[in-house]
């Protein structure tokens, strides 16, 4: 019976072991595509399909690819648009900054350059957790440069109070080596158990620079948008956030004041989840078509 025991418990554990290694593999791994100077700094990224663009813009700690194209994303769009996958600088195949004033607004300006550099003058952009964030950003920086935008697993958040406090409690945690333990117990629904914490710690620190995470997230202030930005919105805005996302929370501030906007809140989705349901596919395909361009409307933009 201890034998039996045994066996089963290292049956497991080799599995785990291997399942971890392949996930690192798989993260790691990067299809080929170009780079561009921003600003100079060196940015990687990748254009697949033909149509109406669409910037796609990856969440913090992770790279285009493990965000959209391992998810489905990408062989979801590319049948119909021009997917344009892009490292935020600090990670993936970009360039790695030090200076947090080399991060915050700059990775929002960053869109737009490389809607510069492939000579296009409207896309949609769809951005995941902090990429929801930049693309917030975006409908009050250049509303003149989208068709639409969705901020997926993001909301409306402002600096301060909790916000400042996980953002000070991170970057420390982070200039200390000791993790990213505070950021994955803020997005978690309920208290997350110690194993998935340090397990997550693993993850992100194989994939990055954690001195560039660090200075990603002092600076990360600077994505915030006012309320009345919020309020003078003109952009067709999708929020898409799971049920069961902390970041929802924004969310509903955007229903109430945000013009030009819907959100679909996926059921059972959490931050990390929500992009793999079938509804956040149906949902996020329905509006591109919907605020997409033909050849009797050339623009978008909702009305007032």
């Amino acid at each position: 019976m201890a034998l039996s025991v045994a066996y089963v418990l290292i049956t497991f554990l080799g599995g785990l072991v291997v399942g971890i290694g392949i996930l690192v593999m798989l993260a790691l791994y990067r299809f080929p595509g170009q780079y561009f100077d921003a600003d100079g700094v060196r940015i990687f990224y990748r254009v697949e399909g033909e149509g109406t663009p669409v910037v796609l813009v990856h969440g913090y700690g992770v790279n285009a690819d493990l965000n959209w194209r391992h998810p489905g994303v990408v062989r979801a769009l590319r049948k119909d648009y021009q997917v344009i996958l892009i490292d935020v600088r600090g990670h993936g195949r970009s360039d790695k900054p030090e200076n947090p004033e080399k991060y915050g607004i700059e990775t929002a300006h960053d869109v737009c350059r490389l809607l510069d550099h492939l000579g296009i003058q409207k896309a949609h952009v769809v951005g995941y957790s902090m990429g929801g964030f930049i693309t917030i950003k975006l409908t009050a920086m250049c509303p003149d440069r989208l068709l639409s935008a969705v901020p997926c697993a993001s909301g409306w958040e402002q600096p301060k109070g909790r916000n400042l406090e996980l953002l000070r409690s991170l970057t420390e945690s982070l200039d200390r080596h000791e993790g990213y333990g505070a950021l994955t117990r803020a997005l978690e629904p309920v208290p997350p158990p110690e194993w998935k914490v340090k397990l997550i710690d693993f993850l992100m620190g194989s994939l990055n620079d954690n001195t560039a995470m660090s200075a990603v997230m002092k600076n990360i202030k600077e994505l915030a948008i006012t309320e009345e930005e919020l309020r003078n919105n003109r952009v067709p805005v999708l929020s898409l956030v799971g049920t069961r996302d902390p970041l929802g929370a924004g969310v509903k501030d955007m229903i109430e004041m945000m013009p030009c906007h819907e959100a679909v809140y996926i059921e059972k989705g959490d931050h990390v989840t929500t992009l793999l349901k079938g509804a956040y596919f149906s949902n996020l395909k329905a509006f591109l078509a919907k605020h997409s361009p033909n050849k009797e409307e050339e623009s978008s933009n909702c009305e007032s």
